[in-house]
């Protein structure tokens, strides 16, 4: 059995084509020309805007057309994140697996952020046995790296007044708010110098942590490849003299780094010294993430004498402030118990090849204000460390509406089919809402999807029986709002 022969078979079917076609955030040419290509296929309107977002439209069925406008929002892109060496996003489909109840990726990401959503989305398109008020279909682009998409949404590409946002992660559960978010960039300007003599050179490893969602997952205390090499790093320059040959960690700004390279030499006369040293912090390493990383790898080897190394300053200034860099949960919400308000994530170290090296973090809040004192927290700690730091743009959060129409609408559907009432939540994850609501003030919104586990890691998959429960949530929406009067 493939993923295609699964019920309900119509968004299975779909969902199974989506993930055929390769989309990385930023390069979504791809998926924007299947949905292009489905729109033409089944004679559906579509337009699209300056930056490729793409809006489809569906008339109501008969008896309805007095009804408000239905928005189904999904985003196009997906994360990319293999434990495949050099797997190629860019032109090979992923491959998926049945486990159980359970549907996830040979070793990538499955993509179900947010192909799932585009996936009901299309499948409302197509279904004509539904009962509905008139649709909108949004699918945006780039909403994983910058959002780029609802950022720059055209003012004329949508005429509804509710808005259902299908990029949520958990089957009973509907979201009212999420938190916005910044980039904070740091960038070290480094010397090459010779490579010391008389040093033995080590290959230091960090692999398999669990990583996952920088905002969904944050509050697991999961272990960062990044600060964990950074802190073996201090601890064995407050010793020795070691130079710095190669330093990298991480991908995405919106995941946990889940591996961290380095290359570091000391003198030959502390080889022995340094082994021992490394012994001791993978067994304090393992010991404290034995609940949230049992598969973290920590290993060492001989590496080749360098050419080059960083210049000893350079080493000296990015160690320390990595190794001080915040990571994590910052603070917890005063006004929704459990929902995490501030966090951090140190999300990358990449060497550059013109002789720089870039930190990539991302702060979030629901609380606006914290948003931004995080984030300056981060610029006083790297610029004492001589680095240059910007901020990107950034987006809003979304506000809870406790008084919403459509989320009464959505848990009503809910506990009618299922027999008990949905959680109403807000989530510290992003999602595009918040942005929306600048162009289009008027809007009334939810978001709710089906199960997904381990999202923005190779571990993310979906439960199979859930998929059908979003399915028939949805539709069941879409039959109540087409009973109002717009």
């Amino acid at each position: 059995m493939t993923i295609k022969d699964l019920k309900p078979s119509l968004i299975w079917g779909i969902f199974d084509e989506i993930t055929k076609v390769p989309r990385p955030s930023k390069k979504e040419e791809k998926i924007r020309q299947y949905l292009l290509d489905f729109a033409a296929k089944h004679n559906i309107a579509v337009k699209t805007d300056a930056v490729g977002n793409v809006v489809m439209s569906k008339p109501a069925t008969p008896g309805h057309e007095n009804a408000p406008t239905v928005i189904l929002q999904g985003h196009m892109d997906m994360v990319c994140e293999s434990n495949k060496k050099d797997f190629d996003f860019e032109n090979t489909p992923i491959t998926t697996i049945i486990d159980g109840e359970w549907v996830h990726a040979d070793g990538t990401t499955l993509g179900a952020d947010n192909g799932i959503g585009v996936a009901a989305s299309l499948a409302v398109m197509v279904d004509d046995t539904l009962e509905h008020g008139p649709i909108e279909a949004l699918f945006t682009v780039d909403e994983e790296t910058g959002m780029t998409g609802a950022n720059n949404l055209g003012a004329d590409m949508m005429n509804g007044t509710i808005l259902l946002n299908l990029d949520s992660e958990d089957d009973g559960e509907i979201f009212i708010g999420c938190a916005g978010g910044i980039d904070t960039t740091i960038t070290f300007d480094y010397k090459r110098e010779m490579a010391p003599v008389d040093y033995h050179w080590f290959d230091i490893e960090l692999a398999n942590l669990s990583g996952g969602h920088s905002g969904g997952d944050i509050h697991e205390g999961r272990a960062n490849s990044n600060k964990l090499l950074a802190r073996f790093l201090f601890n064995l320059s407050q010793k020795y003299t070691i130079a710095l040959s190669e330093i990298s960690g991480g991908n995405l700004r919106n995941a946990i780094p889940r591996a961290a390279h380095a290359v570091v030499g000391v003198h030959t006369s502390s080889k022995e010294n340094v082994m021992v040293a490394f012994n001791e912090f993978v067994a304090e390493a393992k010991n404290e993430y034995k609940a949230t990383d049992p598969n973290m790898d920590i290993t060492i080897a001989t590496a080749d004498k360098p050419e080059y190394a960083i210049d000893s300053d350079t080493t000296t200034r990015l160690i320390r402030s990595l190794y001080a860099c915040p990571h994590g949960v910052i603070s917890m919400s005063h006004d929704l118990e459990g929902l995490v308000e501030t966090s951090t994530n140190l999300a990358s170290v990449k060497m550059q090849p013109d002789s720089t090296i870039l930190v990539t973090t991302s702060q979030r809040s629901s609380v606006e204000s914290r948003k931004y004192d995080i984030a300056r927290q981060l610029e006083a700690l790297f610029l004492l460390a001589g680095a240059k730091v910007t901020h990107g743009d950034g987006y809003p959060g979304w506000a809870p509406n406790m008084e919403s129409t459509i989320m009464k609408i959505a848990s009503d559907a809910y506990e009618e089919l299922y027999g008990v009432k949905p959680a109403i939540k807000a989530i510290h994850a992003g999602l595009e809402c918040g942005l929306f609501l600048t162009k289009y003030p008027h809007l009334d919104m939810v978001s709710f999807g089906p199960t997904l586990r381990g999202v923005h890691s190779p571990s993310e998959k979906m439960h199979i029986p859930a998929v059908e429960r979003f399915w028939n949530q949805l539709t069941l929406i879409l039959k109540k709002v087409g009973e109002l009067k717009a």
